[in-house]
């Protein structure tokens, strides 16, 4: 199976040119490629101790943030390189301070890896979740690089378990240690063989704490929530979210404040969407000198805003979990103490098949479902604030993962 892979690989390398035809995502997938050679060595030089994090895609790097801070505190002299696979993360994050190294990781080829580690050089690697590259393994075990597997999660019909997936296995296993999330996945790996991995937890739980200490204070959200007695943010929504909701959204009380920062900014729907909305509605980017007390409707058309405005929902719904798009970070708004509603697709999320459990979190399938839950969490202050509270006492609850990984790495 690994003589397809390479073909697999080697084939998609040789067609990126037409790819990036394809979408504008892929685009920017092809084009931050072109000249990855030229544009890593610019930010490497010959003396620099680096180390280096690789990151899928947004929410895998943010489980590597709490790692980040850390060990740039207690290792100042060497530079943080942080890798992307895909744009939604590279885009986004190529400009933060926090780095003095980005990238995208160039496809897996044997060629590319042997490039990009002879120009980045690293002292030690640390990939997040289940970000795993068959070739670029070969040659870190090869330099005998130290690395480690963070945050990792593992569900048995993954790749790694299956007979035509023994290459992906053998990859996983050159890592020099897995922490893993959960007992679930501490217990496969071992059952498979697995003998260099332990129970960590999740290093998101670490991130969204730390975000309780920071400013979280808006100028616009203080002005669009004065003259409301409740805010309801929904999070990372696709149109799929979206249509469930709606109907409640226009019902809902004049009282309530709604916040809705959708997951892609995409101008025709969003222009859609606002037409739908039968209250009083604006867009972030039109806010300019408007006063936003009398609007009832708030729609985010940025990025890098809805942590902070978490902090200002009493309730939040989170989306992804109505389609297949993947359910979005429900442990922000869970750290502010606030109860969540979630679409139906959750299998996947363990931190929110958890907190349903126990009753922090609701799981809706339909526009009634959400229409009657919305509209309970909205007048009974008592279930809603004690739904909440479970969701603050959850994630404080499932913190330490940083320190476990720091303590147990040979750094």
């Amino acid at each position: 199976m690994k003589s397809l892979y390479q073909l697999i690989i080697s084939s998609f390398q040789v067609l990126l040119p037409v790819l990036k035809y394809a979408s504008p995502k892929m685009r920017l997938f092809v084009e931050g490629r072109t000249n990855w050679i030229t544009q890593l060595k610019s930010q490497v030089s010959e003396n620099d101790k680096v180390i280096w994090f690789h990151a899928a895609s947004l929410g895998e790097y943010e489980q590597a943030v709490p790692i980040i801070e850390t060990l740039k505190q207690t290792h100042p002299d060497h530079k943080i390189a942080v890798s992307f696979f895909s744009p939604s993360g590279y885009e986004v994050k190529k400009k933060d301070p926090k780095f003095d190294i980005i990238t995208y990781l160039p496809l897996d080829t044997k060629k590319n890896a042997q490039q990009f580690l002879d120009i980045l050089s690293p002292e030690i690697a640390f990939f997040v979740k289940y970000e795993i590259w068959p070739n670029l393994m070969d040659v870190i075990q090869d330099r005998q690089l130290k690395t480690y597997l963070i945050s990792g999660i593992f569900r048995p019909e993954q790749l790694y378990f299956k007979p035509m997936g023994k290459f992906m296995a053998e990859a996983l296993s050159k890592f020099d240690h897995l922490f893993v999330q959960n007992e679930d996945s501490l217990n496969l790996l071992t059952s498979h063989g697995f003998k260099r991995a332990s129970i960590s937890g999740d290093t998101r739980y670490d991130r969204v704490i730390s975000q309780l200490a920071m400013k979280n204070q808006l100028d616009f959200m203080d002005d669009f929530t004065a003259s409301g007695e409740l805010t309801m943010v929904f999070g990372s929504t696709w149109p799929e979210d979206l249509s469930i909701a709606l109907d409640a959204i226009n019902k809902a009380p004049t009282h309530i404040k709604l916040v809705i920062a959708p997951h892609q900014i995409n101008t025709t729907q969003i222009q859609k969407l606002k037409k739908n909305i039968t209250k009083k509605v604006i867009c972030y980017s039109e806010i300019k000198d408007q006063n936003l007390q009398d609007c009832e409707v708030l729609i985010i058309d940025t990025i890098g805003l809805l942590t902070k405005i978490y902090s200002y929902a009493n309730l939040a719904y989170v989306g992804g979990g109505m389609g297949l798009s993947g359910l979005h970070n429900i442990l922000e708004p869970a750290a502010f103490g606030i109860p969540i509603i979630i679409g139906k697709n959750y299998d996947k999320f363990p931190e929110a098949k958890m907190l349903r459990r126990l009753g922090g979190l609701f799981s809706v399938n339909s526009k009634e479902g959400f229409e009657e839950l919305f509209n309970k969490l909205a007048s009974d202050a008592s279930f809603r604030e004690k739904s909440g509270q479970i969701c603050g006492h959850f994630v404080n609850s499932e913190a330490g993962a940083t320190q476990k990984i720091l303590t147990s790495i040979d750094f």
